[in-house]
């Protein structure tokens, strides 16, 4: 039975939001170009994740907004399980993100440029050097000069285990380089909804919990790997804690 309700559920879910894409891409074009702050832009991006969790059969619950101070910058470190993940995030978390795309999607037609003008970072994952750092980093001053605040997933890509990852280094060094604190999120419940190895949407519920930020003030580029380890050490607690409160 399950089985059966999921190729509806997914046909619908790709359906819908591809239609959401294709209407409101164009919208965020122009508004991105005229008005790269506009409050219009993130009411779309909203409505946008919206429209794909709602027909996936998703239900959010986020704990922790009070940690998140809606005034400032972050960088926001999230475990990373599923396509859903980003818009969950864009509707878990009170203030205005942007994160790192694969190029590869910056040669979708409608989507590539509307990700360009909303702010989204393009992300060569085969190149290496200090010049794609220097890339991504610029992009992100860009956003943080406008009151945004970047998502890193720091494992890389899709976790294929359901299980975390080890973390990479950029997310931190970036946050030490800025001097914004981390902001670290945790995800349940949407590597249930859709496995990346999997074609089909199941959806259900999917938890986030956000925890107080970390500074990063008085930290230099030696301190990253200890920063990158206590951040990783406190989302695989809080994922424990969630998988195991699932199944009791």
């Amino acid at each position: 039975m399950r089985h059966l309700v999921a190729v509806p559920r997914t046909v619908l879910t790709l359906l819908v939001g591809v239609v959401a894409t294709v209407v409101l891409g164009p919208i965020a074009i122009v508004v991105g170009h005229l008005r790269p702050t506009s409050p219009l832009i993130e009411k779309m991006i909203r409505l946008w994740s919206r429209l794909w969790l709602v027909p996936a059969g998703c239900r959010l619950e986020v704990r922790g907004r009070e940690n998140v101070d809606p005034t400032r910058s972050y960088i926001v470190v999230a475990n990373h399980l599923s396509n859903l993940d980003i818009m969950t995030c864009f509707l878990a978390l009170p203030i205005p993100i942007r994160y790192l795309a694969k190029k590869e999607l910056f040669q979708i037609p409608i989507l590539a440029p509307a990700m360009r003008a909303v702010g989204i970072i393009e992300v060569d994952r085969q190149a290496r050097g200090a010049a794609v750092h220097d890339q991504v980093n610029r992009q992100a001053k860009e956003l943080i000069r406008l009151g945004r605040s970047v998502i890193i997933y720091p494992e890389g890509t899709r976790s294929r285990t359901g299980e975390l990852q080890p973390f990479k280094k950029g997310a931190f060094t970036m946050a030490v380089s800025t001097g914004l604190p981390i902001l670290p999120v945790t995800i349940f419940g949407t590597y249930e909804a859709w496995r990346p190895d999997r074609p089909l949407i199941y959806g259900g519920r999917i938890t986030v919990v956000i925890d107080p930020p970390i500074t990063t003030e008085g930290l230099g580029r030696s301190d990253t790997n200890e920063l990158r380890d206590r951040v990783h050490d406190l989302i695989g607690r809080r994922y424990a804690e969630l998988r195991a409160a699932a199944q009791s």
